[in-house]
């Protein structure tokens, strides 16, 4: 595949979690897919645990993934995204709250065959965990009930 192909596999990849259709993750991500940056609970290895954790983010966050760039050389692709979704249902720990939602990331994605094998991500959990009410953000004064 050339990297136009690619960048169009990683593209894709997005849209069909944008629109919900995570069974589309069985063409286009390898069974034994590699995820060096998990989500923050317990999913099985390779493309069964991509579809897990898609679908816990999906019910409890439906929202869209813009890429903002992308840069591909050989078998890799760089992209720079910034998602958005409305936090509606639960995610592991965290009732649902309500809030809008936006994180920016930088996801490699490593393609063989025409497929996802292997992802390497940086999130910025920091604002996300911020926006769910998990920490407060940065310079908030903590509340009468602190001791």
């Amino acid at each position: 595949m050339s990297t136009e192909d690619n960048k169009k596999l990683v593209r894709r990849f997005y849209r069909e979690i944008d629109e919900g259709n995570i069974d589309a993750m069985d063409e286009l991500v390898a069974e034994d897919y590699i995820d060096h940056s998990p989500p923050p609970f317990p999913v099985p290895p390779g493309r069964e645990g991509v579809k897990q954790a898609f679908r816990v983010f999906w019910d409890a966050t439906p929202g869209t993934h813009e890429i903002e760039a992308q840069i591909a050389e050989g078998d890799k692709v760089v992209t720079r995204m910034t998602a958005r979704g409305v936090h509606e249902g639960d995610l592991p720990g965290i009732p649902g709250t309500g809030n809008h939602l936006e994180m920016t990331a930088t996801v490699i994605h490593r393609i063989e065959d025409g497929r996802l094998v292997e992802k390497w991500s940086d999130k910025d959990n920091l604002h996300l965990l911020q926006q769910l009410g998990v920490i407060p953000p940065l310079g908030a004064q903590p509340s009468a009930d602190t001791p």
